[in-house]
């Protein structure tokens, strides 16, 4: 109900009774306005009710039955404005950097959702009066709840798990208070992937192992003078295909981590 005007004294008006051609028309006029069917058996309830209460006529309570269907409705008179929606951005970071990147953007209101089967970050941030958050990462062995029981005391709440990992978040005003508050929205980040120079490494490790087993089979395979021959053929296949499987990804993941920290 958008308004109310005081009840007239006892006895004063016609009634509820007045009212069912009313509410019947407003409820058909609702309806009509796309409105849920829900929403306007719970509306014409509560105009029901306000008019058995007051004993006031619908009309004069409430005005002609199309203007106020109209103001319910949201085509006219005063409303409440519509609920800002939140902005969403899904990420992902390696697991050495993840902890501080979501405490990072943490700052700038990004509330962590959850942690989709991929790995990826799923994080929100109200449009309309952001907060921050703080974050925390623990490794957890089937021992979730217990982690989750002593967290709790201190106001971090679940909200992601993925192998061995799980996340935590807390708003920033329970460590901070007032000054959590956030001043200004900086804009939505670009990225979506944040890979580290350990990933890196990593790839360049797989590719010696291959290049290892590789000469260690084709030496035993035959003498040593042959199998060093046929190595350095077998090897140089074999450095050559690492590199077409690892070169694609190393690239795209520099390319999406371009600018990076």
């Amino acid at each position: 109900m958008t308004h109310r005007h005081e009840p007239p004294p006892a006895g004063a008006g016609t009634g509820a009774g007045a009212g069912t051609g009313y509410t019947g028309e407003l409820a058909a006029r609702l309806r009509a306005a796309g409105m849920a069917r829900d929403r306007v058996a719970a509306t014409v309830a509560d105009v029901e009710a306000y008019l058995a209460e007051s004993g006031t006529a619908a009309e004069a309570e409430f005005g002609p039955v199309d203007a106020f269907a109209a103001q319910l409705a949201g085509d006219g008179g005063p409303a409440d404005p519509p609920e800002e929606a939140a902005e969403e951005w899904r990420w992902s970071a390696g697991t050495s950097v993840d902890e501080r990147l979501l405490n990072e953007y943490g700052e700038q209101g990004w509330e962590l959702v959850r942690v989709d089967a991929a790995g990826r970050f799923l994080s929100r941030r109200d449009r309309g009066g952001p907060q921050r958050w703080e974050y925390r990462k623990e490794m957890v062995l089937g021992d979730r709840a217990q982690v989750e029981a002593r967290l709790a005391p201190d106001g971090w709440e679940a909200c992601g798990t993925w192998v061995m990992y799980a996340w935590f978040k807390r708003p920033r005003a329970a460590s901070v208070g007032p000054a959590a508050d956030l001043a200004a929205v900086p804009p939505a980040p670009a990225r979506k992937v944040f890979v580290t120079w350990r990933l890196y490494v990593a790839l360049a490790a797989v590719a010696l192992a291959v290049a290892a087993v590789v000469i260690f089979e084709t030496v035993r395979a035959g003498d040593a003078g042959e199998g060093l021959s046929s190595a350095s053929g077998t090897l140089l296949g074999g450095a050559v295909g690492a590199l077409a499987v690892a070169l694609p990804f190393v690239g795209y993941a520099a390319w999406r981590n371009r600018g990076g920290r």
